[in-house]
């Protein structure tokens, strides 16, 4: 693995100099290791200007967020280079075998990134490691369509997001007679958690079948860990050299060192300098599962952190989200809101727990926030109409029916049930 990359003090010093949101961020702030650095404050870095180039080359994509509020990631031509081959090699590290073929079911368009990654990352895998073939479908395609391309060209592993992935088996196990040739042995996931149910699902649809990750990124933060034959499901491990992934205690900040220690994960990346990521909370929890000093060490994900909820393949951030409950309801008082993330019969739920001074449950309240999520959220009719989440369910309640963490009194913003 070959790939641009530079120091983390170089990484800093050119954020520093040339970024003028990092510029304020580090005015008085003597760096001598990475913990001497704040913690990135999502709300101010999307809203701030961050790149350290007025006119880049590369690519631009779409992080997150809602329509009023769009969150960019951009990427330099090397840099989305480096991203996607040493993402590549990590995909090589994984169950995938010589002469393997490769159907990428990931979603493309609207400046989405997840399909084109796939793509652009397996073509990195060299021949003279794990000779593979890819046949870039895209999860848009009609299950039936789907279906008759995996037979005619003997595909036999599926990548795409777990809840898409099990529609399909689902269409396949009730049309099997039409395709009595298709030999699926392999699926990598990604775009979302697989809980235990959607596994059993799964396994239950085809038994035998190797269930892994595809590896963990995201277009904000960029590259984060990848999975190795021997990770469960849920570990990834850190590239090395790449980037730094830190585990910190939610309420103080602190780095955590040990294992078995549940945290907020952030990601510096050495590979980005056009917007540097530098401390950055990747919105999941994690803990370490190998000692510090293990090479290429291992974590294991323990659901999303307060940052955004996500809803099968849609993020949905608390500061959007607080952003549109409030202008729908702007002529009410003391509005106070959570998200609650449920999952059962294979799909997310999230559910918008809403309380105020003297409000009470009313059509019109749930209608006017309802209206003005799906008008901010156009993906999330998309996902429903492909049955692959819930529907949201909106619940007025009283204060004290809203969670807040015992050790600080602060609100619990989103809760993960899952």
């Amino acid at each position: 693995m070959s790939i641009q990359k530079w120091t983390l003090n170089e990484i800093v010093e050119y954020a520093k100099e040339l970024s003028p949101y990092y510029r304020e961020l580090y005015r008085d702030i003597k760096f001598d290791k990475l913990s001497d650095l704040p913690v990135v404050d999502q709300n101010y870095f999307w809203k701030s200007d961050v790149l350290t180039s007025a006119s880049p080359d590369g690519i631009v994509f779409k992080s997150g967020g809602s329509t009023g509020s769009p969150k960019y990631s951009y990427f330099t031509s090397l840099e989305w280079q480096s991203f996607t081959e040493a993402f590549g090699w990590g995909i090589s590290q994984g169950i995938i075998e010589d002469g393997d073929r490769l159907a990428n079911l990931f979603y493309v368009g609207d400046l989405y990134a997840s399909f084109l990654f796939i793509k652009d990352s397996l073509q990195w895998i060299q021949p003279n490691n794990k000779k593979i073939l890819q046949f870039p479908i895209t999860g848009a395609t009609e299950s039936l369509q789907v279906l008759k391309t995996l037979e005619e060209f003997k595909i036999n592993v599926l990548v795409g997001v777990p809840s898409a992935i099990i529609t399909l088996l689902e269409f396949y196990n009730h049309e099997k007679e039409l395709f009595p040739n298709i030999k699926i042995d392999k699926i990598l996931f990604g775009g979302e958690a697989l809980y235990s149910d959607q596994h059993a699902a799964i396994v239950k649809l085809i038994p035998n079948i190797k269930i892994a990750s595809v590896g963990y990124a995201s277009v904000d933060a960029g590259l984060l860990g990848y999975s190795s034959r021997d990770c469960l499901l849920g570990e990834h491990r850190v590239f090395d050299r790449a980037n730094f992934i830190e585990i910190i205690d939610p309420d103080s900040n602190e780095v955590i060192i040990e294992t078995n220690k549940v945290g907020k994960v952030l990601i510096t990346n050495l590979t980005r300098r056009l917007m540097p990521i530098i401390r950055y909370p990747a919105g999941d929890l994690a803990m370490w599962v190998e000692s510090a000093e293990t090479p290429y060490r291992k974590f294991k994900l323990q659901g999303r952190s307060e940052e955004a909820a996500r809803l099968g393949t849609m993020s949905v951030y608390f500061e959007d989200t607080r952003a549109i409950i409030a202008s729908a309801l702007k002529l009410e008082t003391g509005i106070q809101f959570q998200m609650v993330i449920n999952h059962f019969s294979n799909k997310d739920e999230l559910i918008f727990k809403i309380a105020g001074n003297n409000l009470r449950p009313s059509t019109l309240l749930i209608s006017l926030v309802m209206d003005a999520f799906i008008k901010e959220k156009k993906v999330y009719l998309d996902l429903l109409a492909k049955n692959l989440i819930h529907p949201l369910k909106i619940d007025i309640v009283e204060m004290n029916q809203l969670e807040s963490n015992h050790r600080t009194g602060k609100l619990r913003r989103i809760i993960d049930r899952r």
